[in-house]
C-alpha cells in the first residue's frame, strides 16, 4: 500500500500547531554544564523515544540517545519479535504524550486513508516500526546508533559511560542516566540448566538472531507457551520445518489475560501507589495464571499438520549424540535437529558487563522490601529492583553508591514496583510522565542555588515608574512645593 506524502506532511503541520498552542516543547531551563549532558538515555526503542520526547517537551534539551542497533532497527519489532502483528489494539495511544497528532492512528490515517484504518485489524509489527521511525525523525529527537554502553562509573556527581562505535570507543558524561533497555531489562535471556552446557550450533533463544531458512527440513522443538514460543514456532514452519512440537511443562495452558482484563487509568496510575504487599498480591496472581498467548499466534501453528503440542512435558536434561539433540523429558526421550528456548528474561543483572560497577549495589525485592507474609518468594520478583518513585535504583548499603539514586530503570524490570507503564503500548506515555517528571524536580534541586542566583539576578522591570501618580499627603506637598517656572 503506497504512503500518503502530503497527508504525512499535513498531519506534522498539525503537530507543529498543536504543539505551539501547548508552548511546547518548553524553553530550555537547565543551566549547561560543558562536555556534559544532562541526561543520556540508553536504548531507542519505543520506550527510549517517549522518555526522550517527553524531556525535550518539559525543556529538558541537552540530552541525547544511545542506541547499539542501526538506525530503523531499534527495539524488537523487526528483529527478534516474530509476531505477525502487535497484540494491543490499534487505538492506543502508545508514546503520544497526549498529543493526538502523534498517535498511531493519526500516521496510520495520514500515510493511508480513513477507510484502510477502519480496516485494519490489528498493526502489523514492520508498520508499527515505520511508526516509531516517523515519531523519531517528525520530533527531530536527538540519537546516536551503533553506540553501545559498555560500561558505568561515577565522577563526583556524574556519570561516566564507556561506549562503543564501530570505528572507536568514547566516553560520555551525564548528570542522569535512563536505561530504557527493553524486555531484556538489566539481565537478559533467561537459559534452562539443561542447555548451559549444549554447543549453540543445537539451539537459540528466542530473542536471538535465529536464520529460520537454515531450518527447513529440519525438527524443531520450541520450549514454552508464551507469545514468543508460538511466533518461532510458526516462523519455523513457514521457513519448511520438517516438524515443529512445541514442549509446554503445564499440563494446561493458559486461556484468559487477567492483567489485560483488569486494564484501567487506576491500574496505570494506581498500581505503583498501593502498599508492597498488594503489588506482590496482584503480579505474583498474575505470574501464576500466567498469559495466555493470541489467539491469532496459536493457529498460527496449529494450522500446520506438521506441529504437535506436548503439554505435561518437563525436560530434565539434554545431550548431543552426533548431530542429534537429545532430550530426556517426562514423556519420554525425544531427538531433535535444533531447539528454540522460548523461556524469557530475567532480572539477574550480575551477569552484564556493563553494569559491573553498579550490580553489587542495586536493592532488590529480596533485600527487605518483600516478607513472607506477601505470599511464595517468586524468584523472578525476588530479583526485581526495589525502584524509587522516579524508577531510580536505591541502594543496598546506605552510601556505598550515592550515584545510583541518578540512574533510572525505565524498562521491563521496573515492572513489580512501577507497574506495566515501563515496557508495554498501552500505558508508556504515562510511564515517561512519571520518570520526567522526577528527573525535573530533581535537576531543579541540584541547581536551585543557580536559579536563586538568576532571581536575584534579574533586572529587566515590568513598571517604568509612570503609570501612576503617588496621592499620598507627603507626595502631595512635595509636589505643592516644587516652584512653578
Amino acid at each position: 500500500m503506497k504512503r500518503n506524502q502530503d497527508g504525512l506532511a499535513a498531519l506534522a503541520g498539525r503537530l507543529a500547531e498543536d504543539m505551539e498552542l501547548l508552548e511546547l516543547p518548553g524553553k530550555p531551563w537547565v543551566p549547561r554544564r560543558n562536555g556534559v549532558h544532562d541526561v543520556v538515555v540508553i536504548g531507542a526503542g519505543m520506550c527510549g523515544l517517549a522518555a526522550l520526547a517527553r524531556l525535550r517537551l518539559g525543556g529538558i534539551d541537552n540530552v541525547v540517545a544511545l542506541d547499539a542497533a542501526p538506525e530503523g532497527l531499534e527495539g524488537p519489532w523487526v528483529t527478534f519479535a516474530r509476531m505477525q502483528t502487535l497484540r494491543s489494539p490499534k487505538q492506543l495511544a502508545g508514546p503520544a504524550l497526549g498529543l493526538p497528532a502523534l498517535t498511531f492512528r493519526a500516521w496510520y490515517t495520514a500515510a493511508y486513508g480513513g477507510e484502510p484504518w477502519q480496516a485494519l485489524d490489528k498493526i502489523p509489527r514492520d508498520i508499527w516500526m515505520d511508526y516509531l521511525i516517523w515519531f523519531r525523525r517528525v520530533l527531530a529527537l536527538p540519537i546516536l546508533n551503533e553506540h553501545r554502553m559498555t560500561g558505568i562509573a561515577f565522577d563526583g556527581d556524574l556519570i561516566v559511560l564507556d561506549v562503543a562505535t564501530p570505528s572507536e570507543r568514547k566516553r560520555f558524561l551525564c548528570r542522569h542516566l535512563v536505561l530504557a533497555t527493553g524486555r531484556s531489562g538489566l539481565g537478559g535471556a533467561i537459559v534452562p540448566e539443561f542447555l548451559e552446557d549444549i554447543d549453540r550450533r543445537f539451539w537459540s533463544h528466542s530473542a536471538d538472531p535465529i536464520d529460520f531458512d537454515a531450518l527447513n527440513g529440519r525438527r524443531i522443538a520450541v520450549i514454552g507457551a508464551g507469545a514468543s514460543a508460538m511466533d518461532n514456532a510458526a516462523t519455523a514452519l513457514e521457513a519448511g520445518a520438517a516438524s515443529v512440537d512445541m514442549l509446554i511443562r503445564r499440563r494446561e495452558m493458559p486461556r484468559i489475560n487477567k492483567m489485560t482484563g483488569i486494564g484501567s487509568q487506576g491500574v496505570v496510575h494506581g498500581m505503583h501507589m498501593l502498599p508492597d504487599a498488594w503489588k506482590w498480591r496482584f503480579f505474583d496472581y498474575t505470574a501464576t495464571t500466567q498469559t495466555p498467548p493470541p489467539r491469532s499466534s496459536t493457529l498460527r501453528v496449529s494450522r500446520h499438520s506438521n506441529a504437535a503440542f506436548y503439554l505435561g512435558c518437563a525436560i530434565d536434561s539434554a545431550r548431543v549424540e552426533g548431530e542429534e539433540l537429545v532430550l530426556n523429558t517426562s514423556l519420554g526421550e525425544r531427538r531433535y535437529d535444533f531447539l528454540i528456548a522460548a523461556t524469557g528474561f530475567g532480572n539477574d543483572f550480575t551477569g552484564r558487563p556493563e553494569f559491573d560497577a553498579i550490580a553489587p549495589h542495586i536493592r532488590t525485592w529480596s533485600d527487605g522490601r518483600y516478607s513472607p507474609d506477601m505470599g511464595p518468594p517468586r524468584g523472578s520478583m525476588m530479583e526485581a529492583p526495589d525502584l524509587g518513585p522516579g524508577f531510580e535504583f536505591r541502594e543496598k548499603v546506605a552510601g556505598a553508591c550515592p550515584g545510583l539514586a541518578r540512574i533510572h530503570c525505565f524498562n521491563d524490570a521496573a515492572m513489580l514496583t512501577h507497574g506495566k507503564v515501563s515496557g508495554d503500548i498501552p500505558a508508556v506515555s504515562a510511564g515517561a510522565d512519571r520518570l520526567v517528571r522526577h528527573i525535573t524536580a530533581a535537576l531543579f534541586e541540584a541547581d536551585a542555588e543557580r536559579h536563586f542566583a538568576n532571581l536575584q539576578a534579574y533586572d529587566i522591570p515590568e513598571l517604568q515608574g509612570d503609570e501612576w501618580v503617588d496621592s499620598s499627603p507627603a507626595m502631595t506637598r512635595a509636589r505643592e512645593e516644587v516652584p512653578q517656572p
